[in-house]
């Protein structure tokens, strides 16, 4: 009999000028222009866009101060959320600021699994939830070994994407709902103006992989906050040495530009 082993996921955030936010979601809205007065106007357009109305925004001040309080404030503010085509994004909602930011957060980092057993495969899930502001996007990277017992033995890491073996050593992940060998983990959850996809050799259901570095997550674009799920999959064989079996991974996240 195999004890399972229970994994601790650190997190560790690397950046591209972006400010960062460990430990805490944030959900950042980026405005359109906000005129002071109305402006009229021919119609704006291009070959990809056109407004229909001939007058744009509220009222609104970007810089009021004295020499006891500074105030920033927009009013008839008309929509909220996010636009977007393959050639452009707008942002609509309350003055803020434009500096980028990044938020990362692992929201479930300890992985334990049951006794091994090699005519049994043992799965478990873990989960991180990421938020970019003004960037063009993030790409997420996972690092570390699998799991090694006390006397030095590692179990076998899937360099390539496959289905569960019971009987082979294996260890793997992917970042989608799965129906084999059971059903458990979760597809990608962009939320209502989060932005977010599995890479594509994690994004199979039902099959696993796990090679240190690779990219496993990534958005092409600002997003709000979206959630991961990491469904781990783990097969040992009758000449797999017994013992506890421990390990950890280490995510990254990086802003692109």
């Amino acid at each position: 009999m195999l004890v399972g082993w229970k994994n601790s996921i650190d997190t560790a955030v690397v950046t591209a000028g972006v400010k960062l936010l460990l430990g805490s979601l944030v959900i950042a809205l980026c405005i359109a222009g906000c005129l002071a007065s109305v402006t009229f106007a021919d119609p704006l357009k291009s070959s990809h866009y056109q407004f229909q109305e001939t007058t744009l925004g509220g009222i609104g001040t970007t810089d009021t101060h004295s020499t006891s309080y500074q105030t920033a404030g927009t009013g008839g503010i008309l929509g909220l959320g996010s636009s977007a085509d393959a050639d452009f994004q707008i942002e609509a909602g309350g003055t803020t600021t434009a500096d980028p930011a990044l938020a990362f957060a692992v929201t479930n980092g300890n992985v334990s699994f049951s006794n091994f057993s090699p005519s049994t495969p043992t799965t478990a899930t873990s989960s991180f939830q990421v938020s970019n502001y003004t960037s063009y996007g993030y790409v997420v990277q996972i690092f570390g070994s699998p799991p090694s017992s006390i006397g030095g033995h590692t179990l076998a890491a899937m360099a390539s994407a496959a289905t569960s073996q019971t009987g082979i050593e294996q260890f793997g992940i992917n970042l989608v709902a799965n129906t084999s060998p059971v059903s458990f983990g979760a597809n990608p959850d962009p939320g209502q103006f989060g932005v977010g996809n599995a890479e594509p050799n994690y994004a199979t259901t039902g099959s696993y992989r796990y090679v240190s570095g690779d990219l496993i997550a990534y958005a092409p674009k600002s997003s709000g906050v979206a959630t991961y799920t990491i469904s781990y999959l783990i097969n040992v064989s009758s000449l797999t040495p017994g013992g506890k079996y421990s390990g950890g991974q280490t995510i990254i996240c990086t802003g692109t530009y």
